[in-house]
């Protein structure tokens, strides 16, 4: 039976609160630099377990290259979780998914109200995404920097 005191129980509950609130994936390092490291991570669909997923065609298996800045004492070839938080998990969907979102039901929504036939109303709705994503392609670099990656040691 393991005792613990209470100062190695809070620290165990410090390190397990500090896990839950980040987004975990393994990967192998690609590369070491003086300042960052490169870490491949393949990402498997949900078809990874499917029995038949070599018949029909659909498995994804899509490799992600990821930049981690940071020294870390790694080589080539090692195995690695890379972590991020989770908020910044949420911050992605919301810009990726969730606006874009918005502004196609919302565009659609006010373009129906005005009487705009479906069909317009649906390329108009479509079309407001190209300001949204110019707005993202502008601003690349400030949310790539919020953004971090780390290496789990």
């Amino acid at each position: 039976m393991i005792n613990l005191t209470s100062s190695n129980r809070a620290d165990v509950q410090m390190k397990e609160s500090v896990l839950k609130d980040k987004i975990q994936h393994d990967g192998t390092v690609k590369e070491v630099g003086l300042d960052s490291v490169v870490v491949s991570i393949v990402s498997c669909s949900a078809c990874a377990g499917c029995k038949v997923r070599g018949k029909c065609g659909m498995t994804e298996n899509e490799e992600k290259i990821i930049d981690i800045r940071g020294r870390y004492d790694v080589s080539p070839g090692d195995k690695v979780t890379v972590l991020m938080e989770e908020s910044a998990g949420m911050r992605a969907v919301v810009l990726s998914y969730l606006i874009p979102f918005l502004i196609v039901t919302g565009g659609l929504l006010i373009f129906q109200s005005l009487s705009i036939n479906e069909l317009t109303a649906g390329l108009i709705s479509i079309a407001l995404l190209v300001p949204w994503f110019l707005i993202l392609y502008l601003f690349r670099n400030k949310i790539d920097r919020s953004f971090t990656f780390t290496l789990k040691t």
